[in-house]
């Protein structure tokens, strides 16, 4: 077709897409912003310019604002009147609008349904100007712009989180990822505070007295950038290690000396990334500056606003005795959201059904850029520790989704968020590289950030870009693990004809959820014979491929050698005894991680006895030595023995974890497998032995050589302390209180209550968290675990149900993994067939959004294993 045609077909094909939703289907203002609306605003309107001025005060519940909006109005195909143009939304929720101006028009000020009306009759074709006074509501909790009161110096922060669809609560706009806008902010505020946002401020007046003074900042019109990622953060932040050449660290100032000691590190890490990622990117940095800003009690580990990424601060400020790999965890972190300056700020997704292509993106080059920044870390196995459990987890499940997820409405995106995303999306990423090869993957991404620049694309687009460069057709690959749910199981059948000395080989697939997908899988085979190993590339585009014989008998054989593939890969009986027989030999760190892995696999499948994974890790465990290797085996055998097995296994298994765990904690010779193994002790001590050697710990009676217990180590204690009734807990509690009297105490004081095995604690924790805003999200996020501690079951099991009945309103008010938290703190706090049956009656029962059946699926599905694994092998 020519190119001409082509053009045509595509004005035919908007036309008649218009003509299905225009001029009457928003004649009402909508609910939430449906993707009909987004299309139809996105063909009428172009060249957005936000002017915003806002004046921050103290302890206030809300901000005047002041917003002038720029935008060009084109022609729309099917005319409300003679002029050719419809009447427009602004999305605006939960403020107040006292003057509305259009073209200079006075125009009624009422927002309906989170919408402000532009009516046709005063906008005109070409530019279009909006003045709007308005105000903005701030609260602890569950609104746009988050006031925190620092309870150790009587300070006040603000910040912004608007993340998927929440900038309309802090000012109108057209709040969509593809209409960006330029942004222009001046800030009104105290003289002490500081404000950073997306682009350079400058101090414009400066006056008041010493009882209450001012200033004005204004902030340099940003790039063309989407309303999610506009952001401010205000109060007595103090500027860390300020130094040419690294990028701009804030904190508040009550924690400065504490950032001082990691600001170095942190810095470095972001710069090196920031030169790494502009030479493999062809791209250099896309903003005029960077700054990072740690945010106490952030929703997130991070969010990459263009410019100012925000993190939390716990996050960057360790408040345990940090490991190796917490550190490398960190470095992950930042280089995570730098990543998104580039996919995500620069090239921004259409519509949140593509979040994956910020977020799997930004995930798998966040340890690509480790990898070449710090090569001698085995990154690739942090890699899959990281990101593969997670993503096996979701796609195992009924509640799973594909990577595209369907979001009709920004009010749903919520739901885009979660281990898909994140986890699954990398680990697909990472199989993709694999087939189109590095370079050609490489040169892909640089084509597709180069062609939409500062603009928006589709996940189409990066197929078409990675075609191009690769010489090779993916339309298939895509089609199976972007647009279809779920993964394939890979199995591996051998034998040997011990006279011919030959094996006979075959590798086949199938859908774990039964749907029928046949994936196209490029994957490496290990073949281990007579102590060597021999990878060999094996591609499968059917259920299965050809015999085929090879020389030799092998002691074992899995499927996925170096975890290029995805999927479920468990080991063949044969492979399985000789693997376990031989595991703590093996030398390759790697390989010995992803057998671990397929045999943990293979207990939650129940093909495996979970007392065998135990009494292998209690063998195994004191030789190893990798540190994130011996993290994932000691958290996965405390998960067996407080879910898996029966409390008389239990009973004889734990003073031996115990036993292990203080040992080591005592003797091993790094300082990172001491810290692991206190850890260990921590959450493993249930007998009265154990609970006195966490007393001594905390009283200083016992020491760790080497670590120092820092708050929330102690903390921790305290709440395994109350947990378990510890005869001396409350008093201990008391103690911790007095000794740690910080914000922070506080917050984990609180946590540490929450799990008082007593039937008014839960009641009047339960109540809260339903019926008082003004109580953080974070202190109540942290406090769920607590609440539903592994051991009182009995006490918890009567709120699963309101927890359940609760859900609409958890989804409406709070951030976007809050409610993942809460499903997983009271449906995976029990472990009981009754209340397996109870959360299958309420999904049966209950009318449900997609988004929340789904959610409820994923996470019961732990439930599900739990009872089945407990009734084959009890």
């Amino acid at each position: 077709m020519r190119d001409w045609q082509k053009r045509l077909c595509l004005l035919a094909r908007g036309a008649f897409f218009l003509f299905l939703i225009s001029p009457s289907a928003f004649s009402q203002a909508p609910d939430g912003i449906p993707r009909d609306l987004a299309r139809l605003r996105a063909q009428q309107i172009k060249d957005v310019r936000y002017e915003l001025a806002y004046n921050l005060r103290p302890k206030a519940d809300s901000v005047v604002g002041h917003a002038s909006l720029r935008f060009v109005q084109n022609a729309s195909l099917q005319d409300t009147n003679a002029r050719g143009i419809l009447s427009e939304w602004l999305d605006f929720r939960e403020g107040s609008v006292s003057i509305l101006t259009i073209n200079g028009h006075v125009a009624p000020p009422a927002i309906q349904n989170g919408h402000i009306e532009l009516p046709a009759r005063f906008l005109q074709l070409g530019e279009n100007v909006v003045e709007i006074d308005f105000i903005a509501p701030v609260a602890p909790a569950g609104k746009a712009i988050t006031r925190f009161e620092d309870k150790d110096d009587g300070s006040e922060y603000l910040y912004t989180l608007f993340v998927p669809m929440d900038a309309d609560m802090a000012f109108p706009c057209f709040d969509q990822p593809d209409l960006k806008g330029k942004f222009k902010l001046t800030i009104t505020a105290p003289l002490d505070w500081t404000v950073i946002s997306n682009s350079v401020g400058q101090e414009v007046m400066k006056q008041g007295n010493d009882a209450f003074a001012i200033h004005r900042i204004e902030f340099a019109e940003t790039k063309p950038i989407s309303t999610y990622l506009f952001a401010f953060a205000a109060g007595p932040f103090q500027k860390v290690h300020d130094t040419p050449g690294l990028p701009g660290l804030y904190v508040r100032k009550s924690k400065l000396e504490k950032a001082e000691a990691e600001a170095e590190s942190v810095q470095q890490v972001t710069a090196d990334g920031i030169k790494y990622l502009s030479d493999y990117f062809a791209q250099p940095f896309p903003f005029p500056k960077y700054d990072l800003v740690m945010i106490p009690g952030f929703a997130y580990g991070g969010m990459e606003h263009a410019g100012a990424t925000f993190l939390r601060e716990e996050s960057i400020l360790f408040r345990t005795a940090p490991t190796h790999s917490d550190r490398l965890n960190r470095d992950i972190l930042l280089l995570h959201e730098l990543t998104h300056q580039w996919f995500g700020d620069l090239v921004t997704m259409r519509w949140f059904d593509d979040l994956w292509l910020k977020e799997g993106f930004a995930q798998y080059m966040a340890y690509h850029a480790l990898n070449s920044l710090k090569p001698n870390e085995d990154v690739w196995k942090r890699f899959y520790q990281a990101i593969k459990p997670a993503a096996y987890g979701i796609d195992s499940t009924l509640g799973t989704t594909p990577i595209y997820q369907d979001i009709p409405n920004l009010k749903d995106a919520k739901s885009a968020y979660g281990a898909i995303v994140y986890s699954k999306a990398p680990g697909v990423i990472k199989q993709l590289a694999f087939v189109v090869g590095e370079d050609p993957f490489r040169d892909g991404l640089r084509l597709y950030l180069k062609e939409h620049a500062y603009a928006n694309a589709e996940w189409n687009d990066l197929v078409r870009a990675l075609e191009s460069t690769s010489k090779k057709p993916l339309g298939p690959w895509a089609d199976a693990w972007i647009k279809r749910r779920g993964m394939p199981q890979v199995d591996v059948y051998w034998g040997c004809d011990t006279q011919a000395g030959t094996f006979v080989l075959n590798v086949r697939q199938h859908d774990v959820l039964n749907e029928g997908t046949i994936w196209p899988i490029s994957t490496q085979l290990l073949i281990h014979e007579r102590g060597m190993d021999t990878p060999s590339t094996t591609v499968l585009t059917g259920p299965k491929t050809a015999m085929f014989v090879r020389h030799g008998c092998p002691d074992y054989i899995f499927g996925n050698n170096d975890d290029y593939a995805y999927g479920r890969f468990l080991l063949d009986p044969v492979s399985r005894k000789a693997v376990m027989e031989r595991l703590g030999s093996i030398n390759d760190v790697f390989e010995r991680t992803l057998l671990w892995g397929s045999l943990w696999d293979s207990v939650r499948e129940a093909e495996m006895d979970p007392r065998e994974y135990i009494d292998l890790a209690l063998r195994d465990l004191p030789t190893e030595k990798d540190e994130s290797l011996a993290q994932s085996i000691i958290g996965r055998t405390i998960s067996a023995l407080h879910r898996y097995v029966s409390p008389a296994v239990r009973t004889q298994l734990v003073p031996k974890m115990e036993a292990l765990a203080a040992d080591q904690m005592l003797h091993a010779r790094s300082q990172d497998m001491r810290i692991t193994w206190f850890r260990a002790l921590r959450g493993v001590a249930e007998t009265a032995p154990a609970r006195s050697q966490l007393k001594d710990m905390l009283s200083g009676k016992l020491t760790v050589p080497g670590v120092e217990l820092r708050p929330l180590d102690r903390w921790n204690i305290v709440a395994s302390l109350v947990a378990l009734h510890d005869s001396q807990a409350e008093a201990i509690l008391a103690d911790e209180e007095k000794l740690d009297p910080s914000g922070d105490g506080k917050k984990y004081a609180y946590m540490a209550e929450a799990a008082r095995p007593d039937a008014k604690t839960k009641k009047q924790y339960f109540d809260e968290y339903l019926h008082n805003g003004s109580r953080p999200e974070d202190w109540i996020e942290q406090s769920l675990g607590s609440f539903n501690w592994w051991n009182q079951t009995e006490l918890t099991a009567p709120y699963l149900g309101p927890a359940l009945d609760a859900l609409p309103q958890v989804k409406h008010d709070r951030k976007i993994f809050f409610m993942l938290a809460w499903l997983n703190a009271f449906i995976g706090g029990q472990q009981s067939a009754l209340a397996q049956k109870q959360v299958h009656d309420f999904l049966n029962t209950t009318p449900l959004d997609r988004d929340l059946k789904l959610k409820i699926l994923e996470v019961v599905d732990e439930l599900d294993r739990t009872v089945k694994i407990r009734g084959k092998y009890q």
